[in-house]
């Protein structure tokens, strides 16, 4: 099993695109590389910790690839828009593709790289080494599977997509 981790707005509905993807072992929404100890969504949202909202994505690399969830990530997000998503605006929003990995960091740098041909305006999406991690509260986790019309910044026909999208890795 690996991990990446992924900021793409709000938690919710990055967690529930990813949960769609075939061999997506595990989701949780929390908080990344900020300057805070144990911060809480609160501290969070005032956008003075440094914190980006979050998923961190568990999932079988013989099912799936890196590769894949990083390409996935950018059908997800408007790459080019800095801190914000939808609706939602703040340090707090921006995108993000975190890994303890080099080579998922390297790989993630390459794709940016190839996906800047397609968009006249600069990729925003930060590649950087995961500095910390903490667990969003419980409300949290999982929010639009318990609140199944609650808000979200993703159109919910890109969770069919990801849902039909499943790649098996060769």
């Amino acid at each position: 099993m690996k991990t990446i981790y992924f900021a793409g707005g709000c938690f919710w509905g990055t967690q529930h695109y990813f949960k769609q993807i075939k061999g997506v072992i595990s989701t949780q929404t929390g908080y990344a590389n900020g300057s805070t100890l144990n911060p809480t969504y609160e501290q969070v949202y005032t956008d003075t910790t440094g914190y980006a909202e979050t998923v961190c994505v568990s999932y079988d690399e013989h099912t799936v690839s890196t590769e894949f969830l990083i390409e996935m990530f950018f059908h997800a997000v408007d790459p080019t828009s800095l801190n914000r998503q939808g609706g939602d605006c703040g340090v707090r929003y921006r995108t993000g593709i975190y890994s303890l990995n080099e080579d998922d960091l390297s790989l993630a740098e390459s794709i940016i790289h190839e996906k800047q041909k397609q968009f006249e305006d600069k990729i925003v999406v930060e590649v950087l080494p995961l500095k910390n991690f903490y667990p969003a509260e419980e409300y949290h986790q999982n929010y639009l599977d318990k609140n199944p019309d609650g808000y979200c910044h993703i159109p919910s026909e890109l969770f069919d997509f990801a849902r039909r999208a499943g790649m098996v890795k060769p």
